[in-house]
């Protein structure tokens, strides 16, 4: 009775499978597990059929050579229950080390959090590393640019600095330091404020114009906003508008009933065309943000004078 408490507590699920005949048995949580009815044995191919088809050829292969594997096994897969995708990771030892009467034993376990958790931290370590190098792309070009234009090296340090410092103080906006209560960021400042870097980077100030309502932007919102501004004003200073010394950018908004629509319009910069490949990282991140967190879109206009970017957000996501 301890024992079974314990298995129970653990969230295992205890197995057992015939070498000869390939019946599994399962115990009343493995059922539950793979949604199977309350049979005391089911086949091996019937079992198989619930796993995901990306994984099934894997798995029977590998569930096939564990009895030849020495030592611990472990096979790690997805099996589809209704309309939930699950993680199992099957367990138990090999080459027939304790079998009993042709019957091999293991267990499964439900790891579909920990996959989940997993490749949550893979997706945030991708962005986090393509961030930071975008920022030292950007961090690069408006060092260059600054030492073409300052006459000394005085006036270098001090333009860069400032440069750099209004980065800085984007990401405060949209990041309150520990302790400050800061829920949100009026749409105008941010934009400016994330912008403001590049406006001084050509032949004259003021080249970026941003024309917007007043509207508040919560945190959550504005982080996602802050994100897509750094990637396409990144592309801009490596590809378009921004490259060119009277390249100018303007960023205007409309509100509907349910949604803002930001236009990003670039004009008197390189002549642009679609990108052979539009499925890059960055691209695959700003359409993901506009889509899944801000519930919006985002659409490209590869225009004679210049790129338009149009994005479209939910008034309710933009306020959170």
């Amino acid at each position: 009775m301890n024992v079974r408490r314990a298995i129970d507590s653990a969230g295992v699920s205890l197995m057992s499978w015939n070498v000869d005949t390939y019946l599994v048995t399962l115990d009343a949580r493995g059922r539950e597990m793979w949604g199977v009815p309350g049979e005391e044995h089911i086949s091996f191919e019937d079992l198989s059929a619930k796993i995901h088809p990306t994984d099934r050829d894997r798995v029977r292969a590998a569930f096939a050579a564990t009895r030849g594997i020495i030592g611990e096994y472990e096979i790690d897969f997805r099996i589809m229950v209704n309309s939930d995708i699950r993680w199992i990771s099957a367990r138990g030892r090999g080459d027939d080390e304790g079998i009993v009467a042709r019957t091999m034993y293991g267990i499964f376990l439900d790891v579909t959090g920990r996959k989940y958790a997993e490749e949550a931290h893979e997706l945030l370590a991708g962005e986090m590393s393509h961030r930071v190098k975008n920022l030292l792309a950007i961090a690069s070009g408006l060092t260059k640019i600054t030492a073409r234009s300052a006459e000394s090296i005085e006036d270098m340090a001090t333009d860069l600095s400032q440069r750099l410092s209004a980065l800085g103080r984007a990401h405060d906006l949209v990041r309150p330091a520990p302790g400050e209560n800061v829920k949100a960021a009026l749409l105008g400042d941010l934009l400016t404020i994330l912008l403001a870097p590049y406006d001084e980077q050509g032949d004259f100030v003021g080249r970026i114009r941003v024309s917007v309502p007043r509207l508040a932007v919560g945190e959550a919102a504005a982080a996602t906003l802050a994100m897509v501004m750094h990637e396409l004003a990144t592309n801009s200073l490596k590809y378009g508008t921004l490259k060119s010394p009277v390249g100018i950018l303007d960023v205007s908004c409309t509100v509907t009933d349910d949604d803002i629509v930001i236009t990003w319009t670039e004009r008197g910069g390189p002549a642009v065309t679609a990108p052979a490949n539009p499925a890059g990282f960055g691209s695959m991140l700003m359409r993901r943000s506009m889509t899944a967190q801000l519930r919006g879109s985002i659409e490209y206009d590869w225009a004679e004078h210049g790129l338009v970017v149009t994005l479209r957000a939910s008034k309710e996501r933009l306020a959170q």
